[in-house]
């Protein structure tokens, strides 16, 4: 399972915010890009939530943050579970019956302590725009200058808890 959760700019304006436009381009991108790298089909759904303050917003990719784990946990236990000859819905039994700590048991005994496993395989991968500052040169003036530049970022290691909170506020407060 792969989901992805956008948060855009109050000040957005592409498309004329229109939903049915977005709707429609990000489940587009998401299928052909996630097609042409995995080399099978991928098909991604959109649905657009429009939240109306910054709490909600902050709980949203909280609780996305957190889910993210949950699903990569049992993922985990699935997976292993099925490489040891449990059939699709003997594996989906078993990991619906199981607390956390059983579930991170379950892996233990398969080898893997899941609290080792890199960060972006229990929270996923946050991109964003960051700002870096370049050198340029100013033909007329004869002048270096610098510039600040978009830069897309890509983070494996997302923090948690009040330092996920932290950099979620900094995006929305950004946008203030």
């Amino acid at each position: 399972m792969c989901i992805i959760s956008l948060l855009y700019s109050i000040n957005e304006n592409t498309f004329s915010r229109k939903h049915r436009k977005y709707n429609s381009i990000l489940a587009g991108e998401a299928s052909a890009k996630f097609t042409s790298l995995l080399g099978s089909i991928a098909v991604f759904d959109c649905r657009i939530c429009e939240l109306p303050n910054k709490e909600l917003v902050l709980d949203y990719f909280r609780w996305r943050n957190e889910d993210a784990h949950r699903n990569a946990l049992n993922a985990y236990c699935y997976w292993k579970l099925r490489e040891n000859n449990h059939s699709r819905i003997q594996a989906t039994k078993k990991i619906e019956k199981l607390s956390t700590s059983e579930k991170n048991e379950l892996l233990f005994q398969f080898g893997i302590n899941f609290n080792n496993l890199p960060s972006w395989q229990k929270r996923g991968v946050g991109v964003y725009w960051d700002k870096i500052e370049k050198k340029g040169f100013k033909p007329k003036t004869k002048q270096e200058v610098i510039t600040k530049r978009n830069n897309l970022k890509s983070n494996y290691d997302l923090p948690i808890k009040k330092e996920y909170e932290n950099l979620i506020l900094g995006f929305i407060n950004k946008e203030s």
